[in-house]
């Protein structure tokens, strides 16, 4: 771990230790940071798998979300029959 400096707006500062309190900012902040880390990752990989492949079609992203949907309820479907076992 390293110790750094940040400037944050008070009414956001405010706003977070009304929920969290001082002792947990630190790790509040790490959470945050994991976070955005990761979106601008994907970011990158994004652009990336565009430069080199080409965007994604509308025909794509339809069959993407298709497949999906399917798998959502698949997994609904599964969770409760595991539930109707269970009970």
């Amino acid at each position: 771990m390293k110790r750094v400096t940040v400037t944050i707006p008070e009414k956001l500062l405010s706003s977070i230790r009304e929920r969290i309190g001082d002792r947990e900012l630190s790790a509040y902040v790490t959470d945050a940071l994991v976070q955005q880390d990761t979106i601008d990752r994907l970011g990158e990989l994004s652009d990336w798998l565009q430069e080199e492949h080409g965007a994604v079609t509308d025909e794509e992203l339809t069959e993407a979300r298709r497949i999906r949907e399917a798998a959502l309820s698949r997994m609904a479907a599964q969770l409760a029959a595991e539930q109707a076992g269970a009970a």
